[in-house]
């Protein structure tokens, strides 16, 4: 940027020329950049053409006087500092201008010096406010990127970016449209601001048409601060052909490169949006989406430094939603895995197909009752899971009538070993190896591999004891058929204390009874 680029820029308006040209020449000597208009309505028209950073305006001129032009520039130009010029006679006016926002006001006849001083002044406030600003967005950014970075659910993720549209932009709608990974794009997230006074069926919707080959290069709108009214188009090229506009929409096109047309429609004319902006989600050149925001509260526009701040959070945001994604994808192959190596372990004996499912869905309802948090309730399922798969590591038949020889039963001591070995060197499945390798230790310290004792056994491993326990009484085996419901609730309730631990043994109890009992409400099979 130049110097003369960098220097203030002042509108004088005035229907006396004199006066014009007599402050153009005074504030031009100090630096100032100075234009001006004969009256409001080409103030409106200059502002509209250019940026300013003060407006001096008389109060009395024809077509458009000073009060009506303050209330404009609350439109066009809201950031602008405005001073006012009047007459000894009208300071009860003046002072009504500065309730509407004006910053200072000059009586005539003036002194030259007078109006350098308070244009200094005026625009002295502007910077500190613009510095204000800064130091605010900032701060805004800040926080937003600290709370956007801190979750790797895109939900999570999501519900930040609309808390931040709430809070830092004072938006009264968000809407945030995602690729669904075949290439079409729909709506993930759609909230209205709570308190708002609005139609139940407050909704906005974005259609376009895209050409082909044209979505690598798709860009999203600046700031739109007036919205006009159109009838919607019948038949129009959706991006999301599940919504249709269904109503006159208040129009503003938004797209360019590429695109012919992508608009922004409300869809409850009662309630027109009065400004609008969104930003795309980019991960290098591929567009992942856009978050559209809208006001529809009287006299609530949008500015520049909001957009850059939507800006910004928009970058945060699709860095976030890109990593919620792969880790969507970590966790979805996470779960074929131990799926996979679950069915594997049920393979190898058919008396015990699906018991490895049945131990994780007890041990889950158990670790959920116990009041653990969702993430080591899941890490609790999938450890049951996964609690038998170092029998793949005995070679011994499991199917064969009858029980185990002592030299078949030692062998068969040593698959909780085998199943840490098997996981410990896969990083992502080292949580579940507490609960694999010590499932058979028993309260009383009789157990094996370790012998461990009482709460020095993790209690992933003494609720995963329990379920296996329960399961392996209620299922068929090879050596004998399945004991009733009643037989093993009373056998775990007599091995409390000594085999399992009483106090998860005692809850267990109970919540199997609940469970059964939902199970059995919702027509669901339960064992006998």
């Amino acid at each position: 940027m130049t110097p003369h680029e960098d220097r203030p820029r002042v509108l004088v308006v005035d229907d006396e020329k004199l006066i014009r040209d007599i402050l153009a020449d005074f504030l031009g000597m100090e630096g100032y950049i100075v234009r001006t208009a004969e009256d409001g309505a080409a103030a409106i028209a200059e502002l509209n053409r250019a940026h300013y950073d003060l407006v001096i305006s008389d109060m009395k001129m024809p077509r458009m006087g000073g009060i009506e032009l303050l209330d404009q520039l609350g439109r066009v130009a809201p950031h602008v500092v405005t001073v006012i010029m009047t007459g000894f006679g009208t300071v009860e006016t003046a002072i009504d201008a500065m309730k509407r926002g004006a910053y200072d006001y000059i009586l005539k006849p003036f002194k030259v010096e007078e109006v350098i001083r308070v244009v200094q002044h005026g625009l002295e406030k502007q910077r500190l406010a613009a510095e204000n600003m800064r130091l605010k967005e900032a701060l805004s950014l800040h926080k937003v990127s600290e709370a956007i970075a801190a979750s790797l659910s895109l939900e999570e993720v999501l519900a930040t970016v609309a808390d931040s549209a709430f809070a830092e932009l004072g938006a009264d709608w968000i809407s945030t449209w995602l690729e669904d990974g075949q290439g079409t794009f729909c709506e993930r997230q759609h909230i209205v601001r709570a308190g708002l006074d609005a139609p139940a069926d407050l909704s906005i919707s974005i259609v376009g048409e895209v050409e082909q080959g044209a979505a690598a290069g798709l860009s999203v709108p600046t700031l739109i601060d007036q919205l006009k009214a159109v009838p919607a188009p019948s038949g129009f090229g959706h991006l999301d052909p599940g919504a249709f506009v269904r109503h006159f929409a208040h129009e503003a096109t938004l797209l360019e490169q590429g695109i012919r047309s992508l608009r922004f429609f409300s869809l409850t004319p009662a309630l027109p949006p009065l400004s609008l902006m969104a930003v795309p989600l980019r991960m290098k050149q591929r567009l992942l989406g856009w978050i559209a925001v809208a006001t529809f509260t009287r006299n609530r526009r949008f500015d520049g430094g909001q957009y850059k701040l939507l800006q910004l959070i928009g970058s945060r945001a699709a860095a976030s939603i890109e990593n919620a994604r792969l880790y969507e994808d970590l966790q979805a192959t996470f779960q074929q895995t131990i799926e996979g190596l679950a069915k594997a372990i049920d393979k190898m004996d058919r008396y015990t197909a699906g018991h490895s499912d049945r131990v994780s869905m007890y041990a889950g309802v158990l670790a959920r009752r116990l009041g653990l948090s969702s993430d080591m309730v899941t890490i609790v399922q999938h450890a049951a899971l996964m609690h038998d798969i170092g029998k793949i590591g005995c070679v011994l038949n499991l199917n064969k009538p009858g029980k185990l020889s002592q030299e078949d039963y030692e062998t068969f001591k040593k698959h909780p070993g085998f199943g840490r070995d098997i996981l410990e060197p896969i990083k992502f499945l080292n949580p579940l190896v507490p609960g694999v390798h010590f499932h058979h230790e028993m309260w009383n310290g009789k157990g094996y591999p370790l012998g461990l004792q009482g709460n020095d056994i993790p209690l992933i491993a003494r609720i995963i004891s329990i379920a296996d326990t329960y399961d392996a009484m209620t299922s068929d085996r090879a050596y004998r058929r399945a004991l009733p419901h009643d037989v093993a609730v009373a056998e775990i309730e007599r091995c409390a204390g000594s085999q399992l631990d009483p106090e998860v043994a005692q809850l267990f109890v109970e919540v199997i009874e609940e469970f059964r009992e939902e199970r059995a409400s919702r027509g669901e099979f339960i064992p006998e």
